[in-house]
């Protein structure tokens, strides 16, 4: 087999140690050195030195958990670096050491079998963090209102049937005056707002529950928690604005397509960059992302079409900008959820949608340029020129020649 580099090396990379093997290609057959090193800073600093006295060119490693992060910054600038997808890379079953890992991982590199996996630069790397800490965050909180909505249905307090956010100005006041002590129908009703839409008897009527000094615990303990994480989303949000100002053209950019708020285009920017030659077409991003119907033939029967797993982060961002896009009359991506979902249902519809989001911020990111709505009546038109093309290549068939005029 041919050998693309003649001087390598490949890495196994744990948390605290790091197994290196230098693979130097010969006329018959090539030698290998191995050697192991800590993963502290001192300890990679050594790899580094030990890697440059053989005259290394390429070093590939897995990436493994976050372990493999200290060992890419530190060894980046210096050599040319290929991270591996570990599912694309597995040894022989029953095989299995640090150092075999570390060598079979030096032979696929030295003949170009491993594909390399897309690094984003630090800017990009550190508003990833960022974004997906954010989401993490609003997670939890999320989670602490569901558990406050248990705490009040626990007290039989039916505050969420009357108001659609429990935290929200009028929410917040009536849980405030519940942990101040007060049981009183009466006076939590009059803690609402007058612009809530139940009359004064059925907030009354709402607010009548059994609350003991567990519940004005929990409820206190839950909205602590809610105060905290919404300082550090405040927080976050200055960091992800300081973080994305390199990029702040894109971005505006994105966020002229229908659906695509700032925050989705501050998480579309953190997962995918805005250096769009890292991926050669659309489809080849759409791939990336899991957007795309796997390939999963045999004998000539299709077996499955289904996403395969990863890539949550950006998935469901864009999953969400896709069902606020349908919404947005007259448009084209309306006309195309509307088209595809009356053959493949909402779910895969919606999918598609997101997919399609993605290919125009491929050609946005690309060209720097603002989205083009290509309308409603776009596949009318389409579908209409298709069929006088398929018409007329017919006629001509029969030896008939024929022009169209518009009626």
């Amino acid at each position: 087999m041919q050998v693309i580099h003649r001087r390598c090396a490949g890495l196994d990379v744990h948390k605290q140690t790091v197994v290196a093997c230098v693979r130097i290609a010969r006329d018959r057959e090539a030698a290998q050195h191995v050697q192991t090193f800590a993963t502290t800073t001192t300890g990679l600093l050594a790899l580094a030195d030990w890697l440059a006295s053989h005259d290394v060119a390429v070093v590939g490693m897995e990436a493994t958990g976050v372990y493999w992060k200290p060992v890419w910054h530190v060894l980046e600038g210096h050599f040319e670096l290929v991270l591996a997808n570990a599912a694309h890379v597995k040894n022989v079953p029953g095989r299995k050491t640090d150092v075999s890992d570390a060598m079979w991982l030096a032979d696929l590199l030295a003949h170009g079998l491993i594909r390399a996996s897309f690094v984003p630069p630090q800017a990009v790397q550190e508003l990833r963090t960022l974004t997906r800490t954010r989401k993490q965050f609003v997670r939890e909180r999320s989670s602490h209102v569901q558990r406050i909505e248990k705490v009040l249905e626990d007290a039989n307090l039916k505050i969420s049937v009357l108001l659609s956010d429990i935290v929200g100005k009028s929410g917040r006041a009536v849980l405030d005056a519940i942990i101040a002590g007060h049981d009183d129908p009466a006076y939590l009703a009059s803690c609402i707002s007058v612009r809530v839409k139940a009359r004064r008897a059925e907030l009354i009527e709402a607010l009548r529950g059994c609350i003991t000094p567990h519940h004005r615990f929990m409820l206190k303990l839950h909205l602590s928690h809610i105060d905290a994480l919404n300082t550090a989303i405040t927080n976050i949000e200055k960091e992800v604005g300081l973080g994305l100002e390199p990029f702040r053209e894109s971005a505006e950019h994105l966020t002229t397509m229908p659906g695509l708020s700032a925050v989705s285009a501050s998480v579309l920017i953190a997962e995918i960059g805005v250096d769009m030659s890292r991926f050669k077409t659309a489809g080849h991003l759409i791939s990336w992302a899991g957007l795309c119907p796997r390939n999963d033939e045999s004998a000539g029967k299709r077996r499955s079409t289904r996403l395969r797993h990863g890539g949550n982060w950006l998935k469901t961002t864009l999953v969400q900008a896709a069902w606020a896009a349908v919404r947005v009359k007259g448009g084209y991506l309306q006309a195309q959820f509307h088209r595809l979902r009356a053959r493949r249902g909402a779910k895969k519809a919606i999918l598609a949608i997101a997919a399609s989001m993605l290919a125009a911020a491929w050609h946005m990111l690309r060209n720097q340029t603002d989205w083009h709505d290509l309308g409603a009546n776009h596949f009318d038109r389409a579908d209409r020129t298709k069929t006088v093309n398929r018409l007329l290549a017919r006629l001509r068939q029969l030896g008939i020649n024929a022009e169209v005029v518009p009626v």
